[in-house]
């Protein structure tokens, strides 16, 4: 076992269990990661000590409620190096922040015949919000090829951009594949070209580390229960200039200043995209989970992930009709595959009676299985409590289920 996942564990009490009569081993991160007590007890000392609304009220409650909302926001904005803490916008998670670009930016600034560039990488959740308000303004959604590997073709990029382009739509880490883009090169690429730069960031905070003002990105979507806190919880970052040029995502709350039947004006940022009451012990569970992490040597936790990973990958690389799909150079956290004779479906059934918890299908990025030639894969996807010991289950699970199809 190591390190990191032999001091961990104790704080997950939900992987001490057993499904179908057999330890379960959590391989399905990439969907969500589950919570350390820490988060949990964050979150449950707000509900019984300081349970009240934010920014409304002058009562003791309701202003050590703002604060610590307050403060979660400051632990964000200093997790991914942000400027300041009014670039922090609260959201739902990772969707429904790249929506927010996409509805105000997108709205704002996408006229007839303009060009968005969406990577063949790309979840839905970063492609189908940009071909909704295209499709409304008339401009055109354009892919950007990948290499056998699932790298992003960094050539074929600046060769599209030689077209007019308003938003290059990129992920961070692919949660398919397990590539890490070169965001930084990316973002280079497209400022020079008069381009913004829309980063899905939902599977990088766990993984890589992610600095918003030395990458120059214009906006980065996160969430918090792919990074160990709450789901239903994420966070967006704009550069200020973007943010206060937008115009707001919906009304009502604290994005008001003044309201009035001849007409309303708005708060400044970040309020002016928050209305409505928010998820205020989301926020603070996202902050401990960030805190979480920062307690720990996360140079030393990612080194061992990668050690992980490239174990797995040679016990799989090992076995008869197994294809790995996503080989780039560059990747983290993720193992996707298929097997020459059986569908991911079944595979996933059969590992679930061995205890193991994989996901199957194709994992929101429909054009990227189309693009590899597969309906889906299975994926098994790593966290700072998976070990050695998993990888060998799996393995063993795999073997069962090919013994069985045989």
């Amino acid at each position: 076992m190591s390190t990191f996942a032999e001091s961990v564990r104790a704080q997950f009490p939900i992987l001490d269990q057993q499904v179908h009569g057999k330890p379960l081993v959590y391989l399905d991160n990439a969907a969500t990661t589950h919570r350390p007590l820490v988060v949990r007890q964050a979150m449950d000392n707000f509900y019984a000590e300081t349970n009240s609304n934010v920014h409304r009220g002058v009562h003791c409650l309701s202003q050590r409620a703002t604060e610590q909302f307050e403060a979660s926001r400051d632990t964000v904005a200093k997790f991914i190096n942000a400027r300041e803490s009014a670039e922090i916008i609260w959201t739902k998670g990772c969707t429904e922040a790249i929506n927010l670009v996409a509805a105000t930016w997108g709205r704002a600034n996408l006229q007839a015949g303009d060009q968005v560039l969406c990577s063949n990488l790309e979840h839905h959740a970063n492609l189908v919000p940009w071909q909704m308000i295209a499709a409304e303004k008339g401009a055109k959604v354009v892919p950007i090829p990948i290499s056998d590997d699932c790298e992003i073709l960094l050539d074929e990029l600046e060769k599209l951009l030689q077209t007019p382009t308003k938003i290059v739509c990129v992920k961070h880490v692919c949660n398919a594949t397990g590539t890490v883009n070169p965001i930084e090169e990316i973002t280079r690429l497209a400022h020079l070209h008069g381009a913004k730069v829309m980063v899905d960031g939902a599977q990088a905070l766990a993984h890589v580390p992610v600095d918003v003002q030395s990458s120059m990105v214009d906006f980065y979507a996160m969430s918090a229960h792919k990074v160990y806190g709450p789901m239903g919880m994420g966070a967006l970052y704009g550069r200020r200039e973007h943010l206060e040029a937008m115009p707001p995502y919906q009304g009502g709350g604290d994005m008001i200043r003044t309201v009035s039947f001849e007409g309303t004006t708005f708060n400044e940022i970040p309020n002016k995209f928050e209305a409505g009451t928010p998820y205020v012990p989301g926020a603070i569970g996202f902050a401990a989970a960030l805190d979480w992490l920062n307690s720990m040597d996360m140079a030393g936790m990612w080194f061992e992930e990668a050690e992980l990973l490239d174990y797995a990958t040679q016990m799989l690389e090992d076995l008869p009709g197994f294809r790995i799909i996503g080989k780039a150079k560059k990747k983290t956290a993720i193992l996707s595959f298929v097997h020459e004779s059986i569908h991911p479906h079944d595979m996933g059934t059969i590992l679930d009676r061995a205890g193991v918890a994989v996901r199957t299908g194709h994992h929101c990025c429909m054009p990227l299985m189309k693009r590899m030639g597969v309906p889906a894969t299975s994926r098994a996807s790593l966290a700072v409590y998976n070990t050695n010991q998993d990888i060998k289950v799996l393995i063993d699970g795999l073997k069962e289920a090919v013994a069985l199809f045989q």
